[in-house]
């Protein structure tokens, strides 16, 4: 018997494992139930740790070899460190990216502002008169607009990395910093209990292995002293107590040493098969979405640039189809018709003969150079140093200095073609206006009509002052519609006597002088190059003929209206019954054509074309500011 049981604790002093403690997840998973066993000395104590650990031990062998996957939580269950840089890493990785699609959707917003300035730079805002009308500068202009509808297109890109990409790059760092913290405190949790339980079952082994030592001693105490003659027999049993007691306590210090062991295997093989590939399966899937989301950002990111591609095509072959328009021809006839005007070249110039008066010495042979008309005797003009063809020679040429005319209204300062277009350009303007002016004064007379049928919807008289204004103005419109064209008559038939006379020039080889201004201005007589508009425009006066019965025979056949300068409303009733005067009832609108001179009349016009005189006390005169006398 005592000899059994010194066996037993000599071999569990000698066998007894020495357990180290670790310093990072499972690095010191070793085979625990393999050395528990090899403590125990005899059979019995074999089976008890068996039943106590041996069981799971064969479940993580199972559980081990069942898991085939590429799971973190089985392959890499010893690489905690390595797995916490690696997350640390891809986060950083994709931090790095969104800083990638920040810079570039910059550049592409510079772009884009730099082509707006470029395009705002060559397109600079122009008045109505200077709008081109080149093919050139049309195409060109049509490349701006088309440069600019790009450029809002770059925009658009830019503005999709900004929220699709970028936003959500920057949304998501965040929710994964987050997450990645919360399962790493997980992990260091699971690792701080399992040391925990590692420290009592290392310190339950320390205790167990001192009680063997005591243990041991106390029995060669007893063994010395029981072999002992000379030892009384109070010593051998007082040490016999003791080999008991210490024995009792080794025994004690093994089952605490065993419980605590079966503790600690069991929570480390719930950390290292649950707890951990738990963990680390959280990790992995929060990776793998990293990478997932990665995968939909650089997709999101060429379909940015991808979507904007149809309408850039566009832009190009509108670019294109900009630059197929220039049409040379055109761009050629729009200079002939923008700065021809409309003289006919000048004809040659006769020869003035200075040597009439001389005494001739020599045969006729000496002035062989003097035309043929001169010698058989035709009289030459002498040339007027007064007129202004002789003042100024560089002013008959085609590229000579011509002197800025001011802007008359007749555009009697430009040449009979220009002249023409710029006349018949008021003319449709003057017509636009005067047809809006038409389709108001239907509308309110309109109106007016219905506030006659239903009282209740308004007062008809409160719209006579606007009808009368509107109608007064087409009155105006009228008299300038006329007025123009007049002039663009009289241009008319300049050009078309003009034509006459350039055929009976062509047979005489030379034009009529005094025909050619020196400004390039075409007039019939030197003294009425620059009158006014208004006596270009009046009728001939009784017992002057007209300078060139060709020209004005039928221009002034009757006299032009006299202008609306204002409106006025009858007090009271008139019979007109005196030759001039005109007929007017009371509350009749009329317009004023001419003011009260003092004599207590004024000239009026009815809405039917009738002119008369009224008095003057019998009506209410409102008079236009911008009108003439007022």
């Amino acid at each position: 018997m005592t000899t059994n049981n010194s066996s037993i604790f000599r071999t569990s002093v000698v066998q007894g494992p020495r357990f180290g403690r670790p310093c990072s997840f499972g690095r010191r998973r070793r085979s625990v139930c393999r050395q528990t066993v090899s403590q125990s000395g005899g059979p019995e104590s074999q089976r008890q740790f068996r039943r106590l650990c041996g069981e799971n031990c064969v479940q993580y062998g199972r559980t081990q070899k069942g898991e085939s996957d590429m799971s973190w939580g089985t392959e890499l269950w010893d690489q905690f460190e390595n797995l916490d840089k690696h997350t640390q890493w891809g986060i950083d990785f994709l931090e790095r990216y969104a800083k990638f699609v920040k810079e570039r959707l910059d550049i592409e917003q510079n772009y884009a502002k730099q082509l707006r300035n470029l395009v705002k730079k060559y397109c600079p805002k122009r008045s109505k008169d200077e709008e081109p009308r080149f093919t050139s500068c049309l195409s060109f202009y049509s490349i701006l607009n088309e440069l600019n509808d790009y450029a809002g297109q770059r925009e658009v890109v830019a503005e999709d990395m900004a929220h699709k990409v970028y936003g959500e790059l920057m949304r998501y760092s965040q929710d994964l910093k987050a997450e990645r913290k919360h399962h790493l405190q997980e992990g260091r949790k699971a690792q701080q209990y399992l040391d925990h339980c590692w420290k009592q079952m290392d310190n339950s082994k320390r205790k167990f292995e001192r009680e063997c030592k005591e243990a041991e001693k106390s029995q060669v105490t007893y063994d010395r002293l029981d072999n002992d003659i000379n030892a009384t027999k109070s010593e051998v049993e007082k040490a016999k107590a003791q080999f008991y007691l210490r024995t009792h306590m080794a025994d004690e210090s093994k089952n605490e040493y065993a419980a605590q062991l079966q503790n600690f295997n069991a929570e480390q093989w719930k950390h290292f098969n649950n707890a951990i590939p738990h963990i680390f399966k959280n990790l992995q899937d929060m990776d793998e979405r990293r990478t997932v989301k990665l995968g939909e950002t650089y997709r999101s990111f060429a379909e940015a640039e991808r979507r904007v591609i149809p309408i850039i095509s566009k832009c190009l072959e509108g670019m294109v189809s900009a630059a197929k328009a220039v049409d040379e021809r055109r761009d050629s006839s729009i200079v002939v018709e923008s700065f021809k005007s409309g003289f006919d070249p000048p004809g040659d110039f006769p020869f003035e003969d200075f040597s009439q008066n001389l005494s001739r010495t020599g045969s006729d042979g000496t002035i062989s150079n003097t035309p043929k008309a001169d010698r058989d005797g035709a009289p030459a003009p002498r040339s007027d140093p007064k007129h202004p063809m002789s003042r100024t020679k560089n002013k008959l040429w085609l590229f000579g200095k011509k002197p800025k005319a001011p802007s008359l209204e007749d555009f009697s300062h430009l040449p009979p073609e220009q002249r023409r277009k710029r006349l018949q350009q008021r003319i449709d303007e003057l017509s636009k206006e005067l047809q809006k002016e038409m389709d108001q004064r239907d509308a309110l007379n309109k109106m007016k009509d219905v506030y006659e049928k239903n009282p209740q919807m308004g007062d008809p008289s409160s719209l006579q002052p606007k009808i009368s204004e509107t109608i007064c103005n087409m009155e105006k419109l009228r008299s300038e519609i006329h007025k123009n064209e007049t002039w663009l008559s009289e241009v008319e038939g300049k050009q078309s006597s003009r034509g006459d006379r350039r055929h009976s020039a062509d047979n005489h080889h030379h034009t009529p002088q005094g025909r050619e201004s020196p400004e390039g201005s075409y007039t019939d007589d030197t003294s009425q190059e620059h009158q006014t508009p208004h006596h270009r425009s009046s009728p001939p006066q009784p017992g002057h003929p007209n300078p060139d019965p060709h020209e004005f025979d039928d221009e002034f056949d009757d006299d032009d209206p006299l202008p609306v300068i204002g409106h006025c409303k009858a007090l009271y009733s008139f019979d007109g019954q005196n030759e001039g005067t005109l007929v007017m009832a009371e509350d009749e609108v009329l317009y004023i054509i001419e003011q009260d001179k003092g004599d207590g009349w004024t000239r009026a016009r009815k809405q039917s074309g009738e002119e008369g005189y009224v008095p003057t006390s019998y009506v209410e005169i409102t008079l236009e500011k911008n009108s003439k006398g007022s």
